[in-house]
């Protein structure tokens, strides 16, 4: 597996342990639709939550939740539409981001809620 695979695997766990520290129920994880990626589904009393996990090796390029693009944040939306659609859910959903920075034996976690929102 290649290094980058590897720490994305290793910041999806990561995101995964303070998300059920923080009292959410896992629901899925990297449910796919179509080409389109949730990495995270979780639910928090009544709201369904989507998480995008951002996992980097360095900040040097500033903080990890910038990468999440217009374009990704469109294709993350149109796949919890499918997912809520699927699973005939309806709750209020938001969409979440979890930054990690792994830089040797430390990792720096921040958890956004509500990072990004449907578009008009």
């Amino acid at each position: 597996m290649a290094d980058h695979n590897e720490l994305g695997n290793t910041g999806e766990n990561l995101a995964i342990a303070l998300l059920r520290k923080k009292g959410y129920s896992i629901l899925a994880e990297n449910w796919r639709f179509g080409k389109n990626e949730l990495d995270i589904v979780a639910r928090i009393g009544d709201t369904m939550v989507f998480v995008e996990v951002k996992t980097r090796s360095t900040d040097s390029f500033g903080d990890p939740s910038q990468s999440v693009s217009r374009a990704k944040q469109k294709r993350t939306i149109q796949a919890a539409n499918a997912y809520l659609e699927k699973f005939k859910i309806d709750l209020e959903a938001r969409f979440d981001i979890i930054s990690i920075v792994v830089f040797g034996s430390k990792t720096n976690l921040d958890h956004m809620e509500d990072a990004f929102f449907p578009m008009a």
